[in-house]
């Protein structure tokens, strides 16, 4: 297990009702509702949050590699992110794939710069060893 050496944010959430109820942080600025997978219910689930928090914080280790190295990224860059939930010996499990888009970037510069984020996003780091991640080039 790897230690922080600084903490530079905690984030806070309350949440009530589980899959079916609802989770605030404490700023406010994220207030949803949830519904489990395949309901009809209206909310939000923790595979799609988990599936837009880590490709956003991909894109951050995507940006900051580059910002070391000198390369320019691609305004158009995203990262499509799926999230699975399924079972696993005796409980549920995930696994994540994401297709990493970067529009006029040479495949092989992008493909090193893919790599060398995976190394340093802090969401690669918390699954690396613990869950199926597959990242691709678009």
């Amino acid at each position: 297990m790897t230690t922080l050496e600084k903490v530079l944010y905690t984030a806070k959430a309350h949440t009530i009702g589980g899959r079916e109820g609802s989770s605030r942080s404490d700023d406010g600025r994220l207030d949803v509702k949830l519904s489990s997978p395949g309901t009809p219910g209206t909310g939000t689930n923790p595979e799609q949050m988990f599936a837009a928090g880590y490709s956003a914080c991909f894109i951050g280790a995507m940006k900051a590699v580059a910002g070391k190295t000198q390369l320019t990224l691609p305004q158009d860059l995203a990262v499509d992110a799926e999230v699975d939930l399924g079972p696993i010996p005796n409980a549920y499990g995930i696994a994540v794939r994401m297709k990493v888009s970067l529009p006029g970037m040479d495949r092989d510069a992008a493909q090193k710069l893919i790599d060398a984020a995976h190394q340093v996003c802090p969401y690669s780091n918390a699954t690396r060893g613990n869950i199926d991640v597959n990242i691709t080039l678009a």
